[in-house]
C-alpha cells in the first residue's frame, strides 16, 4: 500500500465537481487496481529490471487498453478525459505501467482504428483490448528521432505484396510484441502504415539492456530485413506524416495526464514524511523551507490538473491543436519531474531507497521528458504557434 492515506491525494480547486460519477468510478477503480496490483511490487520490478509479469493482460482486465475504441471492437468507448484520469492513476503507480498502456492505446490501437480496414480492426483490436495481444509502435530510428521526415524504413510494392526494410529503436514493448505499427517510406517517398505481426520472416526484436530509466518495462528494437508484408497489413486509411504525428498527439496528451500522478505520488509521500520526521525538536514539516517547497508543488500539480482538464474537453470536441497538446505535455513533465528532484531532497538520504517512490519516478521521467517529442521540440512547436516561424530549418 502507499506510505500516504489515499484521502490526501490533492483536489484543490475542488476539480472532482467537474467530473462526471463515471469518471470519479473509472478513477476509484483503477486507483484501487494500482494499490492492490502495482505498489506491492513495482520496486522489487525496478530493482531487478523486469517488467511486472502479466501487466498487460491485468490492464486489459480493468478496462486501460483503449478505453475510448467502441466497445463493438473491445473497448469502453470511454471519452478522452476518462482516459486521461486512467493514465494519471497508471503513473502514480510507475511510469513504465502508463507508458505499457498509452503505447497499446494511442500508438496501435489508435492507428488500426483511425485508419486501419474493417478486417483488420475486427481482427487486431479486440485482442489489444484484452491485452491478449501486445503492440508496439515503429517510428523513431537509429539516425533519426526528432526528424522522422528523414526515416530511412523502406517499403517496396512487390508482385504479391510489399517488402519491408529498416529499423526503429528505443520501442517500449517491443521484445513482446505479437505486432508492431510500423512508419516507413514507399518508393515515392510518402510515409505508409503497416502492420508487422511476429513471425514474420527477417522480423526481429532485440532488447535494449542496461537502463537507468523505465526499469519495469521492456525496450527494444524493431528490426526488418526484406519482411514479406501481405497487401491486408497495409493501414489504408492514411499517408504521409499525418498518420504517426496523430498517433503521438493521442500519446503526448496520455502523458500529460500520466505525469500528474507520479508528481501526486511524490507529493503525498513529501507531505507525509516531513509531517513524521523530527529534527531539532519538531517536525520538519513545521520550518519554513520546506512549507514552501509543499505549496509550490500543490500549486504546480494544481495548475497541471486544470490544463488537463480542459485539454480533455477540447479532445472530446475534436477541437484541440497539436500545439496545445504539446504545451500540456512538455509543462506536465517539466512540473512532474521537478517536483520528484525536489521532493526526493526533503526526504535526505531516505529519499533514495526503494521504499519511497522519489529517485524510481525522477529517473522514470528522465525518459518521459525525451521521448514522444524532447522539452525542446515541444518548446519549437509552441513557438511555431506563436510566430508562425519554423524554427526546425
Amino acid at each position: 500500500m502507499s506510505y500516504y492515506p489515499l484521502q490526501s491525494i490533492p483536489d484543490y480547486y475542488m476539480l472532482d465537481q467537474l467530473l462526471s460519477e463515471e469518471h470519479k468510478l473509472i478513477r476509484s477503480s483503477v486507483r484501487d487496481w494500482v494499490e492492490s496490483f502495482v505498489i506491492p511490487q513495482i520496486d522489487q520490478a525496478a530493482q531487478e529490471h523486469r517488467d511486472i509479469p502479466g501487466l498487460m493482460q491485468e490492464l486489459g482486465k480493468i478496462g486501460a487498453l483503449g478505453p475510448y475504441i467502441p466497445e463493438e471492437y473491445g473497448g469502453a468507448g470511454l471519452d478522452q478525459i476518462a482516459y486521461g484520469i486512467i493514465m494519471q492513476e497508471l503513473e502514480r503507480g510507475d511510469s513504465a505501467v502508463r507508458s505499457a498502456a498509452s503505447v497499446q492505446s494511442s500508438l496501435v490501437m489508435f492507428p488500426i482504428f483511425k485508419y486501419g480496414s474493417k478486417e483488420q480492426k475486427e481482427k487486431f483490436l479486440p485482442g489489444l483490448a484484452q491485452g491478449e495481444l501486445i503492440g508496439a509502435f515503429g517510428l523513431t530510428e537509429p539516425n533519426h528521432g526528432s526528424d522522422p521526415s528523414s526515416m530511412e524504413t523502406t517499403i517496396r510494392k512487390t508482385a504479391d505484396g510489399y517488402t519491408l526494410n529498416g529499423a526503429k529503436m528505443w520501442i517500449t514493448n517491443a521484445p513482446l510484441c505479437h505486432l508492431a505499427v510500423v512508419w516507413a517510406k514507399d518508393e515515392e517517398g510518402k510515409v505508409r502504415g503497416v502492420i508487422v505481426e511476429r513471425g514474420m520472416e527477417g522480423f526481429s526484436t532485440p532488447e535494449t539492456h542496461n537502463k537507468w530509466s523505465l526499469r519495469a518495462s521492456k525496450t527494444g528494437e524493431l528490426v526488418f530485413e526484406n519482411v514479406r508484408i501481405p497487401s491486408e497489413n497495409i493501414l489504408p486509411g492514411v499517408e504521409g506524416l499525418k498518420g504517426p504525428l496523430s498517433c503521438l498527439n493521442s500519446a503526448r496528451y496520455g502523458i500529460s495526464w500520466g505525469v500528474i500522478g507520479a508528481a501526486i505520488d511524490c507529493y503525498c509521500t513529501a507531505v507525509q514524511y516531513t509531517k513524521e520526521r523530527q529534527q531539532f525538536g519538531k517536525p520538519i514539516a513545521s520550518f519554513q523551507l520546506q512549507q514552501k517547497k509543499l505549496a509550490e508543488f500543490l500549486t504546480e500539480i494544481t495548475k497541471a490538473q486544470l490544463l488537463c482538464l480542459q485539454l480533455g474537453n477540447l479532445k472530446n470536441t475534436e477541437t484541440a491543436t497539436p500545439a496545445q497538446i504539446s504545451m500540456a505535455k512538455r509543462n506536465n513533465v517539466k512540473m512532474a519531474i521537478e517536483i520528484a528532484r525536489e521532493s526526493r531532497q526533503m526526504l535526505g538520504g531516505m529519499g533514495i531507497m526503494g521504499d519511497f517512490p522519489m529517485m524510481r519516478h525522477a529517473a522514470n521521467l528522465e525518459s518521459v521528458i525525451t521521448y514522444e517529442g524532447t522539452h525542446d521540440i515541444h518548446l519549437l512547436i509552441t513557438g511555431l504557434d506563436i510566430t508562425g516561424i519554423n524554427a526546425f530549418s
